[in-house]
């Protein structure tokens, strides 16, 4: 048992300082030490250990808290112990204590040793606070008046800590002994707690462990986090790290306080809408100022940000207008309407050409007339007319369509050789099938040899 004993305690020791887990909390090494006290009274134990006088006992805790009586205290540092957090609330490691006895129970002794050196398993019932309450279990060997003893331990304590890294202690512990020769006792200690052995990679005062930039220097308002342009913002949560920002704008300037960072604002020194980038847009006509060539008169974007104009005042605009320079209506596209009046016109125009006896050439002295014909087309530049020839019915039907024909092309072909585009005309012989008057008179066979120019409707 003895052998069984020593193995334990050196196996908690081995544990204690040879096997510890990585740092994964700050300041994760205690160093505990102060004073300890030794109770042998109320242990329930009659034997006479060790050849000392036979001492009076009580049930477990009767005269628990009579110091006066039973404590065995040193007036000096009388325990020193380590630990290492493991994680989960979790710290293992060792103590070393000594003390004299001189109250075995209710018998005084002089002169008599103790020491002990012990494994310890920790659990913190609350981490990270300043009232730290906590279990202990664990072994380990203890000597009285030079003659050894293993024990299992057990025991209550709480610290209390000013600082992340200073406070106090006070636990007490049973201490059973595992040889019948052992002296089984209650240890009682209080000291001074110090922790350490945080890492701090970037040198900002945080521990890695609560440190969300563990890589760069940040501040503790940031946990640990830069903020590089001292706006207020984490530069993880900044959209501008390297530019002084506001909340609104996630950390960016918005230098013309048009509500739209400057990172994001294509016209950053004046203020504009975020529908155009942040630029101004003066006329409202959703063109901006930089791309509008009339920034102050409203324009679609077809006409680069100016109003369509109507050059000739029909309320037709020149974009829509088939006539942009003759002043018309709506209804004919911005052109004039050729009327009635102007259609009767024409044709009293066209039925006054001449043509040489049975040819299609013009005679000179219709020239005037032409001229009047061509002046009312030019009016009405967008309109398209059929030049129509007619004959009488003096000889055969063949020839005086082949004649009509002739004659409607010559006129045509007249017109277009004056400049009215050949796409406003259509040339058509009729014969003599469209007759006006009698042909059984020679009055009537002269109407009947005619040109017309009609509208196409």
């Amino acid at each position: 048992m003895k052998h069984l004993s020593k193995f334990f305690v050196v196996a908690l020791l081995v544990l204690g300082f040879n096997n510890l887990q990585a740092q994964d909390e700050n300041n994760p090494w205690q160093v505990s030490f102060g004073v300890n006290a030794i109770d042998v009274y109320p242990t329930d134990d009659s034997s006479t250990s060790i050849n000392l006088p036979p001492y009076e006992t009580g049930t477990l805790f009767s005269e628990y808290f009579n110091a006066n009586d039973h404590w065995n205290i040193l007036p000096s540092i009388s325990y020193i112990a380590v630990s290492r957090y493991i994680g989960d609330g979790f710290s293992i490691g060792a103590r070393g204590s000594l003390n004299r006895i001189e109250n075995l129970g209710d018998v005084r002794v002089d002169d008599v040793s103790h020491f002990a050196v012990d494994g310890t398993i920790k659990y913190n019932i609350f981490q990270n606070t300043k009232l730290d309450p906590f279990v202990e279990v664990g072994g380990g060997y203890t000597w009285v008046d030079e003659i050894g003893a293993g024990t299992v331990n057990g025991g209550i304590g709480v610290n209390y800590w000013f600082t992340d890294n200073i406070g106090v202690v006070l636990q007490t512990q049973y201490k059973h002994a595992f040889e019948d020769y052992g002296v089984k006792h209650f240890q009682h200690l209080g000291g001074l707690n110090i922790r350490f052995g945080g890492t701090d990679t970037d040198g900002d005062g945080i521990y890695d462990r609560d440190d969300a930039c563990p890589e760069v220097a940040g501040l503790e308002a940031f946990n640990g986090c830069p903020d590089s342009d001292g706006d207020g913002i984490e530069d993880g949560k900044d959209s501008c790290p390297d530019q002084a920002g506001s909340k609104e704008m996630n950390g960016c300037p918005d230098s013309d306080g048009d509500g739209i960072a400057d990172k994001d604002d294509a016209c950053p020194n004046e203020a504009g809408i975020a529908a155009l980038a942040g630029c101004p847009d003066a006329d409202g006509d959703g063109i901006a100022d930089g791309q509008d060539q009339c920034p102050n008169e409203a324009g679609p974007a077809e006409n680069n940000g100016c109003p369509w104009p109507d050059s000739d005042g029909d309320t037709v605009l020149d974009k829509d207008d088939q006539c942009p320079q003759v002043a018309g209506t709506v209804a004919n596209n911005g052109c004039p309407e050729v009327t009635e009046e102007v259609q009767k016109q024409l044709n009293d125009y066209a039925r006054t050409i001449l043509f040489d006896t049975g040819k299609s050439s013009i005679k000179a002295e219709s020239t005037s007339v032409m001229v009047d014909i061509i002046q009312i087309l030019n009016e009405y530049p967008n309109a398209k007319f059929t030049v129509e020839g007619h004959t009488d019915s003096v000889g055969s039907a063949k020839l005086n369509q082949s004649l009509s024909e002739k004659r409607a092309n010559s006129v045509r072909d007249f017109l277009i050789g004056k400049g009215i585009g050949s796409d406003r005309l259509t040339a058509i012989g009729y014969g003599e099938e469209k007759p006006i008057a009698t042909n059984n008179t020679r009055a009537g066979r002269t109407q009947n040899r005619r040109v017309e120019i009609n509208l196409i409707k």
